[in-house]
């Protein structure tokens, strides 16, 4: 790290460098809009590195910024006192997850932090903003974490929702208690906060990005159609015969949204058999392919917004086709070839 020989410059200097070097950035991308569609969350934080050196120029930053990203956080210090961390998105949204909430990775000295995130879908855009500012709420991988929203308003934050500031919550011996307690205050009967024991012990296990379990039943009518249809576009398993289809889809609704459902079969399958109507064609099928294809054009619109990397892992593929709805059609009827002269009608 390389510490500046300047007076240390002050946060209003800081901000200025900041909002250049995302000018930089987004001239430099419209320009150049293919090239940053094909960088990765690495590649990016060089970029804007070399944004941050060319708006430091005559400035008390210049020569002291520095990549040191990896287990660091943030990913670049300027001038030892500042840093910039760096997200980006492959879809058109301006959120993602943050860091851990206890912030152990942070470098010394640092002590204000600006977010630079980058939608690396067409047209390109950067946007930065004070890291605090953008920080609405917190979900969990294996630890706590905040979630990332670049157009957050006033108001709004994580530490808003907390009545506590961001310095003042980063800097208590136990962040963990301090957010368990407002939560804990959100639950409704029949809610639990399960990524946490009962005596707020940062060490419990957290295996959700949900604050809170629930049970299947107790979800409200649009979230079970909402996980219908994830289910369908996400886990063509489930069209199939196999004791265990259900499986991935379970785990993949607890640790996600911290949805517990006991018994997935009977959601997917109860009611028996139905008929469709195409093209002046009768088909009976079973439940499953009838809910599936009263929700067809919703399967379409999910299967378009998901990332790649994120649908390879649900599907377990090696690639995703350019036509992402003709894959999964291919998917369901490997799963129920008797799926095949319904699904051959729908394009």
């Amino acid at each position: 790290m390389i510490i500046s020989l300047n007076k240390k410059p002050t946060f209003e200097e800081f901000t200025h460098l900041v909002e250049k070097a995302t000018q930089i950035l987004n001239d430099h991308a419209k320009k150049h809009n293919a090239y940053y569609l094909t960088r990765n969350a690495q590649k990016l934080e060089d970029d804007v590195v070399n944004a941050l050196e060319q708006a430091a120029c005559d400035t008390p930053f210049a020569g002291t910024i520095k990549k040191v990203s990896g287990q660091h956080f943030p990913d670049i210090v300027a001038a030892k006192f500042f840093g910039v961390e760096v997200k980006s998105s492959k879809d058109n949204k301006w959120e993602t997850l943050g860091g851990s909430i206890n912030e152990s990775t942070r470098v010394h000295d640092v002590e204000r932090i600006f977010l630079t995130f980058g939608k690396l879908t067409t047209p390109v855009e950067f946007k930065s903003r004070p890291y605090q500012d953008c920080l609405s709420d917190i979900v969990v991988t294996h630890y706590p974490r905040y979630k990332i929203n670049m157009k957050l308003k006033d108001g709004e934050t994580i530490f808003d929702k907390l009545n506590i500031d961001y310095d003042s919550l980063r800097k208590k011996d136990n962040p963990v208690a301090e957010i368990s307690r407002y939560y804990k205050e959100l639950l409704k009967p029949g809610e639990r906060l399960w990524w946490l024991n009962n005596n707020d012990e940062t060490d419990s296990t957290i295996a959700s990005n949900s604050i809170k379990v629930r049970l299947w039943n107790a979800l409200t009518q649009t979230e079970r159609q909402q996980y219908t249809i994830n289910a369908f576009a996400f886990f063509p398993e489930i069209f199939g015969n196999a004791h265990d289809k259900y499986d991935n889809l379970s785990l993949w609704l607890v640790s996600n949204y911290g949805v517990l459902a006991k018994s997935l079969r009977d959601v997917f399958t109860a009611g028996g058999r139905a008929t469709i109507q195409i093209h002046n064609e009768t088909f009976n099928v079973s439940r499953m392919l009838y809910n599936m294809y009263n929700n067809l054009d919703k399967i379409k619109e999910l299967l378009l917004a998901v990332p790649s990397d994120e649908l390879k892992d649900l599907w377990n593929v090696s690639h995703i086709a350019h036509d992402r709805f003709k894959q999964w059609k291919t998917l369901v009827i490997r799963q129920d070839p008797s799926a095949k002269k319904l699904l051959k009608q729908i394009n």
